[in-house]
């Protein structure tokens, strides 16, 4: 069922925020429990909005004003039905279970999300991209959610420009994000796009969070190398992995398979879906990755033992994989490791 809404242009209370003036207005934000919702990211807009030094009034609401299950052993009680909606200036919709995933929105929903002021900012965590897309806010528009959710989305919305592999994405008044940490970050936009980052980073640190992480989801997908079979490239492919610091060529790997290039090369594509010099490339940024979540190597030197002719290339490459920097992409993992 198609919900038609009307997500025009918002208008901007608080411009001159943005220049250090605070005009002392405040902003509702209503958070919409659905039936299955994950408690943790349901808290997601209070703890982050509640930490905005009384920019932002919260209300959790539901789509009838009765409990909710969550998708753990226990219901949630709200104050509020859905006449909260109506009042908001921004709508949260944290993600649910799977299970409760549809095409096709509970009339209970459809006639909620209704209620929404046209110059409302909609925001969805996770699976709450499948309630906009659901609802048809989302046709012909970018949009993200959870790297593993991306083929059943795409099945079910292929009107959706999704794109998998961003941490959020800001549409004006359409704001979707990916998993869990996602929802802070989108949060934590918000409050920046509205306050300014000086606030913003007070914020983040009231919560202990980075104020902004760098790169997307790519970051965070494992990508591991096909298991190894008795036919075609396999054999190939893990002599490759074990030389990975060796300059590889095309003709290096026809020769060790025994096959033409002509021949390696469509073998290869069929079997991995790729060329055999982009897949080298993408084995030594992952082998690469290892060893800056786990070594304390230098650059330069992280880059020789993968293959990278020089730091520089090994910069380009990882940038081009997954959007960071090695050295903020050593931040992330370490800091993880050492916590």
């Amino acid at each position: 069922m198609l919900l038609q809404t009307s997500c025009g242009e918002r208008p901007d209370p608080t411009e001159n925020s943005r220049h250090g003036e605070y005009d002392g207005s405040v902003e509702r934000v209503v958070v919409l429990a659905l039936d299955g919702v994950y408690p943790f990211e349901l808290g997601i807009p209070n703890r982050v909005f509640g930490s905005a030094e009384g920019r932002y009034e919260i209300l959790t609401c539901t789509v009838d004003g009765q409990p909710v299950r969550s998708s753990s052993d226990f219901s949630i009680t709200v104050e509020h039905g859905p006449e909260a909606l109506s009042t908001a200036d921004t709508v949260v919709i944290p993600p649910f279970a799977l299970s409760q995933i549809s095409a096709d929105l509970p009339e209970a929903v459809t006639t909620a999300l209704r209620a929404i002021r046209p110059d409302a900012r909609i925001v969805s965590i996770c699976t709450g991209a499948f309630v906009l897309a659901a609802a048809g806010m989302l046709a012909g528009r970018r949009a993200t959610t959870h790297w593993q959710l991306a083929p059943l989305f795409r099945k079910m919305f292929p009107d959706v420009d999704l794109d998998a592999d961003v941490l959020f994405v800001d549409e004006d008044s359409l704001l979707t994000s990916a998993g869990a940490a996602s929802g802070v970050d989108v949060c934590l936009h918000l409050v920046r796009k509205d306050h300014g980052s000086e606030l913003a980073n007070r914020v983040a640190r009231s919560c202990v969070v980075p104020p902004w992480r760098d790169g997307g989801q790519a970051q965070y997908i494992e990508q591991p190398v096909p298991e190894p079979s008795t036919a075609g490239t396999a054999a190939t492919r893990q002599w490759a992995l074990e030389r990975l610091g060796e300059p590889l060529t095309l003709g290096d790997l026809a020769a060790h398979a025994r096959m033409s290039l002509r021949t390696f090369a469509r073998r290869f594509n069929d079997e991995v879906g790729m060329s055999p010099g982009r897949w080298l490339i993408q084995q030594r940024v992952v082998r690469a990755r290892q060893l800056l979540e786990a070594s304390d190597l230098p650059v330069d030197q992280i880059a020789g033992e993968v293959g990278f002719a020089t730091g520089t290339s090994l910069r380009q490459h990882l940038h081009a994989a997954i959007g960071v920097s090695p050295q903020a992409y050593r931040r992330t993992f370490q800091a993880a490791r050492q916590s």
